[in-house]
This record gives C-alpha cells, sequence and structure tokens, in this order.
C-alpha cells in the first residue's frame, strides 16, 4: 500500500512538472547555428532559437553542458517534439526578483531606454518598466539625456504581474527613508570623493548630479592642461568620479575637481625638465608675443617670439608655426610656484652669428645688399639671412656723418662693400665699416709728418679758446690760444684778433689723439 502511494506522489510531481509554464532546469546538449538544444528530462529534446541565449551586448553566453532554466510551452507540439522557452524562464526569475524588491523596498538597476508620453521607458533585465517624469528626479531636469542608456537604480511603486504593469521611481531610490536626498550637502566633506553623472554643460564648466544634489565642476579644475571647452574633456551623460573641493551649506553649492584625482604634473617637474634640456611638443596656442607648446599632459610652456627664430625676431609667430605642429625647444627656466616655463626654438638651431664668425674674420671685405637706411646708419644684408650694420660714424673719412649717410639715400637694393669691424655671436651684431675700405687719412698724415713736425693748413674756423686747422683731406688740427705765438697775447680774444677764416698758418704738431 505504502509503495501504490509513493507512485501516485511521484507521479502527480512528475505531471505539475510537465504542466505548461513551468519552469524547469535543462542541460545544453548542442549549440547549433540557428537553435540551441536541451535536454530537460521529458519525452525528447527540446530546440530553442539562438537568439534567446544572446545577451544585451548580442553575444552567445552559453555552451554545451550548462545548466539553464527554462519554461515549458508544450510537452507535445503535435510533431512529437517538446517545445520550451529560454525567453519566458528570464522573465520569470525577473519577475520574481522584481516582486521581491516591491515587497522589501529594495532598488533595482535599469536603464531608460526611450521617452513616451509622461515619461520614460526603463528597461529591467528585459521587462519594461514606465518612470513618471515627476519620478525621474529629486529636483526638475532640463535636459534628461545625460540619463539616457545609463545604468541607474530604481524602485518599484506599482507592480501587476497579470496586467504586465511595472511602475519604477528613480526619485525614490535617491532620497533616504526620511525623504531628504542621498547626497545632501550636510553629508559632504571637503576632500571627499563621490560619483556624479555629467548632466549639464556650460562655457564655464559642467553641472554633476550626484544624486539629488547638483556640483558644479569648473572649466578649470577638469584637467592639469589647458582647457578651452569643458566639452574637450567630458560630454552630457558621462560617469565621474571627482573630489569635492568646496561645500557652501549656507547656499547648498558643491564645487568638484576632476584634476585633483590625478598627480599634479607640475610636481618634480624640474627633475624631468632640467636647465638647457631639450625636448619635443606640441604648438597648443599662438598669440602675439608667442607660441605656448605642450611637453606633456597639463605642462605648458611659453617660446617668447624673441626665442623662436635667430633671424625673424618680428615675424608673427603663425609665420613660424601653427597649432598641432610637433617642435623641439630646449628648456630656459622653470618657475614652478607660478607654474611658468620658459622654452626656446632657436635654442636647438645653429646660431647664425656663429657661424658666420668662424667663416669670417676682422678686417674681411664682403659685398651686401643695402636693406635699410636709419638715421644710425646703414643695414647690410649678409650670408645665411643676417644683417650687419655700417653705423653713421663709420661711413666716410672725410665728410660729416650726416652728408655721408644722405649720399646713400638713392642705393637702397644696390651691392655694397664693406669690411668687417666686429661680430657679438651673443647679442646678435655685425659691425660693418665703409670709410675703412680706404687708409685713415689721419694715420697717414701723422706717418708723414710725425710728432714735433711742421706743418701748414688754412683756417676753417675761430672759435674764443680754439681754431680748427684743416691740414688735409680728413685731416684738421686744433690750435689753442695759448699756442698762437711765443708772446702772450692780449685778452681773451686773442685768436679772433690775429686769425681770420682762410688764413694760412704753419705750426709743430705737439699731440696726436687718434681715438678722438
Amino acid at each position: 500500500m505504502s509503495e501504490s502511494f509513493a507512485e501516485l506522489f511521484e507521479k502527480s510531481q512528475v505531471e505539475r512538472r510537465m504542466r505548461p509554464g513551468s519552469i524547469i532546469n535543462a542541460t545544453v546538449a548542442k549549440v547549433f547555428e540557428d537553435a540551441v538544444m536541451v535536454d530537460a528530462g521529458l519525452k525528447s529534446e527540446g530546440f530553442i532559437p539562438i537568439e534567446q541565449f544572446y545577451d544585451e551586448e548580442g553575444g552567445l553566453n552559453v555552451a554545451e553542458g550548462d545548466e539553464v532554466e527554462v519554461a515549458l510551452d508544450a510537452v507535445e507540439n503535435g510533431y512529437g517534439e517538446t517545445r520550451l522557452s529560454r525567453q519566458k524562464a528570464i522573465w520569470h526569475r525577473v519577475w520574481q526578483d522584481l516582486k521581491v524588491c516591491h515587497q522589501e523596498g529594495k532598488a533595482i538597476s535599469g536603464r531608460i531606454v526611450d521617452r513616451v508620453k509622461g515619461g520614460y521607458i526603463v528597461d529591467i533585465r528585459q521587462v519594461r518598466a514606465f518612470l513618471p517624469g515627476s519620478q525621474l528626479n529629486v529636483g526638475p531636469v532640463r535636459d534628461p539625456s545625460y540619463l539616457e542608456n545609463k545604468t541607474l537604480e530604481f524602485k518599484i511603486i506599482n507592480l501587476d504581474r497579470q496586467q504586465n504593469n511595472v511602475v519604477v521611481s528613480r526619485r525614490a531610490a535617491m532620497v533616504g527613508e526620511d525623504g531628504s536626498p542621498g547626497n545632501a550637502v550636510e553629508d559632504l566633506e571637503e576632500g571627499a570623493v563621490v560619483k556624479g553623472v555629467v548632466k549639464n554643460m556650460t562655457d564655464y564648466g559642467a553641472f554633476l548630479d550626484l544624486g539629488g544634489l547638483d556640483g558644479l565642476l569648473h572649466k578649470t579644475d577638469l584637467s592639469w592642461k589647458r582647457v578651452r571647452n569643458p566639452s574637450e574633456v567630458i560630454s552630457i551623460g558621462d560617469e565621474l568620479e571627482v573630489k569635492v573641493l568646496k561645500v557652501d551649506r549656507e547656499n547648498n553649492r558643491v564645487s568638484l575637481g576632476l584634476r585633483q584625482m590625478q598627480e599634479d604634473p607640475w610636481s618634480n617637474l624640474i627633475k624631468r625638465y632640467p636647465k638647457n634640456s631639450r625636448h619635443k611638443g606640441h604648438v597648443t596656442n599662438l598669440a602675439d608675443y608667442g607660441c605656448f607648446v605642450e611637453l606633456e599632459d597639463g605642462v605648458e610652456g611659453l617660446v617668447h617670439v624673441s626665442e623662436m627664430d635667430w633671424l625673424n625676431k618680428n615675424n608673427h609667430p603663425s609665420k613660424l608655426v601653427h597649432v598641432g605642429q610637433e617642435i623641439e625647444v630646449a628648456v630656459l627656466d622653470i618657475e614652478e610656484s607660478r607654474r611658468r616655463i620658459s622654452l626656446s626654438m632657436k635654442q636647438c638651431q645653429p646660431n647664425p652669428w656663429r657661424e658666420f664668425a668662424a667663416m669670417h674674420k676682422k678686417g674681411d671685405r664682403l659685398d651686401g645688399k643695402i636693406k635699410a637706411i636709419t638715421d644710425f646708419g646703414i643695414f647690410v644684408g649678409l650670408d645665411n639671412g643676417i644683417d650687419g650694420l655700417v653705423h653713421l660714424s663709420d661711413l666716410s673719412w672725410n665728410k660729416e656723418n650726416r652728408e655721408a649717410l644722405h649720399n646713400y639715400d638713392k642705393k637702397r637694393g644696390k651691392t655694397l662693400q664693406v669690411v668687417l669691424l666686429n661680430v657679438d655671436a651673443e647679442r646678435g651684431r655685425i659691425s660693418l665699416g665703409i670709410k675703412q675700405l680706404e687708409p685713415d687719412p689721419l694715420t697717414v698724415f701723422v706717418n708723414e709728418h710725425g710728432k714735433n713736425g711742421l706743418v701748414e693748413g688754412t683756417v676753417e674756423s675761430v672759435e674764443t679758446k680754439v681754431a680748427h686747422i684743416r691740414l688735409a683731406p680728413g685731416v684738421r688740427g686744433q690750435l689753442k690760444g695759448s699756442e698762437l705765438a711765443s708772446e702772450p697775447g692780449s685778452g681773451p680774444n686773442v685768436l679772433q684778433q690775429t686769425l681770420k677764416k682762410d688764413d694760412t698758418i704753419r705750426a709743430k704738431i705737439i699731440n696726436v689723439d687718434r681715438r678722438k
């Protein structure tokens, strides 16, 4: 009698297990191209479309030998086949989880996948739920696009399996038991690390949703490198881990920092970029006074326009480089406290004045074209694109400086022969002379007559204390009143009383000042 009862009980359990809609365990027997064959211990194996085993990313998440839950659609479909469903088993399990979360008030994860009238559609493990617009956030949200397709936490506020109806609230998941936001200003401390989602961006920064509380991430705190617009670094919808920089509880404001989550690239910078070392970087910005070069993320230096090129100091930086160009620079100076690096492009190039000095010596005769005439002299173009200056004092032995300069007004662009007087490679200056092409008439005259020699000259002008005597072309002498005669003259105007212009006199050389 007991065996008969056991058989009846076993039979009833099998019948219950074989009832359509039952959830049973099955073993994956074979994975085909379009279907998965499973063995559920029934009359025959079941075939389930392979699409029911794809995950949310479209990948196959089953292999031979796996134990899976399936729903029994029919033991016999009229063709001797058992009909099973993996999808219905998944939905059954999700609905069980939804029921538990609803009863216990637990949050469940889901993604906002669509907008509909009055709210949004939320996908909770392939079950579609409705999120009323009023339940999206603790406060109003101008643009909810930053929340779409993001994994968020929701609480179930209504559940009806028969009507296949699920209503959820993100707002309820964001507030505490007392109804206050989960991340209230009172709960935040400066220096704390929190997570937030970018909900809105402006020219000066971005606002992050911290879970019912908004925080401002200013663009200067986005990155260690220069940021012109927040969109260069972040996008609406990005989930970020940020540091709380300042909490203004009185005005309910929170300032956040993203760059503070990374090591400051300016620390120990001098060790990585010693003075005079050379590095490669990319041009990030141009200004009238130079260009900015990024050496690494967050580290930029300035190449002043005077350090961009040896020859073209007056050119605009855009004539020499462009944004994005990779260039080589030398480190001139680092001020870590002010976050400033002075760089040079020209120090990575040969100094043309040093090259010129190595190829020429003082006294060499050179040919060059007149490039410019100024009040103080003539600029002459030389080899390698460098210029030299003929100062007006080096134009002529015989003529007054201004008169000699005037003679070159109509010779711009003409080739000129000059003498190399001096090269200052450090200051980038070359001194040239024209009068040095001919012998110094003073030297010639003195060599002919010598000190104490007797000379003859013509009075050019007479002043109170001195008379100017022209001795030869380009040679002038001075005669003081005390040297006029062996006998002292009468009165302070003895020179003017004795000498007149164009008078011829004979005198002795008593001193020669070659420097003057």
